[in-house]
């Protein structure tokens, strides 16, 4: 899974494209890695009817026995998760451009960047946590799928599909767990720079 990804678009952009409220989200796009802020999607916790753009940073406080923020969501099941996952107030889109992954020998990587090809901005499926001062959010992962698995094998961030935006943020977790699932590879564009 990438450790880094772009949001190439300003919040009033990113917030026009989820029918969020961007309110004073002051993103005006470029990269995003852990322990920097990003902007995201999240719902009123009423049916996910009305959305806000909110600033977090890349990364939940770990475990108790872990020391580095958590970016990523693989274990669905996990007993660190699985509270959270459960209640859709806490789940997020997290808005993207691109994301990258490297192929090749070692001393001759090669970066290459995905995208949707239909959609500028789209979003990964997200949890969101916030403890004392730190508000964070998490990316949930898959496994690859062909065109990502073919430059990078492993996981890749779970890509929700537009007409799911609502139920990633509202369904029960059985409705929502089914969304969790590698983006079909047509329906993505790879390229050496981001798009």
């Amino acid at each position: 899974m990438t450790s880094l990804y772009r949001l190439d678009a300003p919040a009033g952009a990113i917030a026009a494209a989820f029918g969020a409220e961007a309110g004073n989200d002051p993103w005006m796009g470029g990269y995003v890695a852990p322990g920097r802020p990003a902007p995201v999607i999240v719902s009123d916790g009423r049916g996910g009817a009305r959305r806000y753009l909110r600033p977090k940073l890349w990364g939940v406080p770990p475990p108790p026995q872990g020391t580095q923020p958590v970016t990523t969501v693989r274990n669905l099941e996990s007993p660190f998760w699985i509270g959270t996952l459960r209640h859709p107030e806490l789940r997020c889109l997290v808005p993207a451009t691109a994301f990258p992954a490297w192929s090749g020998a070692a001393g001759a990587k090669r970066q290459h960047w995905f995208s949707v090809s239909s959609r500028r901005i789209f979003a990964f499926a997200g949890i969101q946590r916030q403890i004392e001062d730190w508000p964070g959010f998490a990316i949930v992962t898959t496994d690859a799928n062909r065109l990502v698995a073919h430059h990078r094998p492993g996981a890749m961030p779970v890509i929700i599909h537009a007409e799911d935006y609502g139920r990633w943020l509202s369904a029960d977790w059985r409705e929502a767990k089914a969304l969790v699932s590698a983006f079909p590879s047509q329906l993505m564009t790879v390229g050496d720079t981001p798009p």
